[in-house]
């Protein structure tokens, strides 16, 4: 208790220096609390965005390997052509072993099947191989022999003549691709919103009606190109054809029309983009034409929510292990969310950078005037040296003056910084709000949801609450209170800097008091 009152006597006889010490303090609190808060709200971002964007892998084919093989083996365009109609496809069976890991935390995917359908233009995967046939023919025609007898009768001679003839035949034949030309549409489902990448990312956007938030109707989106191509619109109905069975047709009424993006769609020489003959409906219709015919070969497009990047190449081993195909490869998104979230995780380094720096700087000037504040206070040193007070004790006086002074000027600091802090930080989020709330708008606009309801909502338009639903954006939220910035892990790790500057600071008067002889003290004095 004496070291206590003893050391608020000091710093109250010491007003000047002390006052000095503070502002220093003050400054340093302040500058660290809006640091801190800055990594505080960079780290929220981060956060939500991997939380938003969960890291996935998918099960792709491996055209490299695929490729590789067929130079290796010397195989023309159309062995490899054979070579891939060979290659199976993923069974759900597979999908659902793969699935079964310790690595994943969840998987969905998405059915597609070749299917033709009555009166729309058709589109074929094939390529037209000629071929060059020559025949060769010889006909031999025989005189007859002299006086009219027989020929080689002998009678006489005989004489004949041989012609020979060749005819070139040229035949073209069809090679195709029957993993892709079953059918000549491409019927894609899927199972929810959430599933919908093309749309989410603005790949394809709706320019006509909706996507249709019932996974269970018979309804489906087709491409622009197709929709004026076949004349059709919102509301009409397509008739789909089973390719191994004519007698198979199903119908679906088209509830929205959408269009591919101009970066994503086909290069320059193509007439139309690589969406034209797709046809975008649920999988619950998909499995219902599959279960109709046990021939039709559905696709099935796996995505796999993985625990992290560190298991990335354990659950690539896995899957190798539990028999996946040399012609498939495990492909995730780790890339993307890296760069996604690097201009944020920059600022979270500068910041970082920053505190450093003026840690160092403010350490330093509270070590140098800690030091003129014991050279001054020398004879003091020496006096209480004489009386019997011990060196450590000595130490901790002056440790508790400083703790007192720090204590005081780092609530001040860290009110001064919550406050800066709270602007400081929906500057640094105004981009990122803004950019949620524009992402999560369009996104709605790319399954028309802002869009004339179609007539088969019925004049309903009630849809799903778009901001609520995960499409991979990270929800960040404007700042409005001060220990929304400023929390409880700003605040310990303001004290621990206070503690940290101050133990540093102190320890040079530890070192002088340590080092002074109170005779030679008092003697120069």
């Amino acid at each position: 208790m004496y070291i206590i009152k003893n050391a608020w006597r000091n710093i109250i006889r010491n007003k000047g220096r002390n006052i000095l010490i503070g502002i220093i303090i003050v400054v340093l609190a302040a500058a660290c609390s809006i640091t801190l808060a800055i990594r505080q709200s960079a780290n929220d971002i981060v956060q939500s965005y991997l939380e938003s964007n969960k890291l996935e892998a998918t099960i792709e084919m491996n055209r490299k390997n695929l490729v590789s093989n067929f130079k290796e083996n010397n195989e023309s365009q159309e062995e490899m052509i054979k070579s891939f109609n060979e290659i199976e496809s993923l069974t759900q069976e597979e999908i659902d072993n793969y699935g079964n890991s310790e690595y994943v935390t969840d998987y969905y995917y998405y059915y597609s099947v070749s299917v033709d359908a009555k009166n729309l233009t058709e589109a074929t995967d094939t390529l037209m191989k000629e071929t060059t046939e020559t025949k060769t023919k010889i006909d031999i025609k025989e005189f007859g022999g002299f006086n009219g007898a027989p020929p080689g009768g002998s009678h006489g001679n005989s004489s004949g003549s041989k012609t020979t003839s060749t005819t070139t035949t040229k035949k073209t034949e069809k090679i195709t691709n029957a993993k892709a030309a079953n059918g000549a549409f491409t019927l894609v489902g899927y199972d929810s919103y959430e599933d919908m990448k093309e749309f989410i990312n603005g790949e394809y956007t709706i320019t006509d009606g909706e996507v249709s938030s019932d996974f269970n109707s018979s309804s489906c989106v087709i491409s622009e190109e197709l929709a004026t191509l076949n004349n059709l619109s919102v509301g009409d109905t397509i008739t789909i054809v089973d390719p191994n069975n004519t007698k198979l047709t199903y119908t679906l009424t088209i509830t929205g029309i959408y269009t591919e993006n101009s970066e994503t769609s086909s290069n320059m020489s193509s007439m139309f983009t690589n969406s034209v003959n797709k046809i975008i409906t649920n999988v619950n219709f998909i499995k219902a034409m599959v279960e109709a015919d046990s021939k039709l070969e559905a696709t099935i497009t796996p995505t796999y929510i993985l625990q992290g990047e560190d298991v990335i190449e354990a659950f690539t081993n896995e899957v190798s292990e539990k028999g996946l195909n040399e012609y498939y490869e495990v492909t995730t998104n780790a890339d993307e969310l890296n760069e996604a979230t690097e201009s944020v995780k920059n600022v979270k380094t500068f910041a970082t950078t920053f505190l450093i720096i003026t840690l160092i700087i403010g350490g330093t000037v509270l070590v140098v005037i800690n030091m003129i504040n014991i050279r001054e206070r020398k004879y003091e040193i020496g006096v209480l040296r004489t009386i019997g007070m011990k060196k450590a004790k000595l130490s901790i006086q002056f440790m508790t003056e400083l703790l007192i002074v720090s204590f005081v000027a780092l609530i001040v600091g860290a009110i001064v910084g919550s406050f800066a802090s709270v602007k400081v930080a929906n500057n640094l989020l105004a981009n990122e709000i803004q950019n949620q709330s524009s992402q999560v708008e369009n996104i709605g606009k790319n399954f028309g949801k802002n869009n004339t309801p179609s007539p088969e909502s019925n004049g309903n338009t009630d849809t799903p609450d778009f901001k609520n639903m995960n499409f991979g954006v990270a929800k960040v939220n404007q700042v409005d209170t001060i220990d929304a910035v400023v929390d409880y892990k700003v605040l310990l790790q303001l004290l621990g800097i206070g503690i940290l500057l101050t133990l540093v600071s102190s320890l040079a008067s530890m070192i002088a008091i340590a080092r002074f002889s109170p005779l030679t003290i008092l003697k120069e004095r």
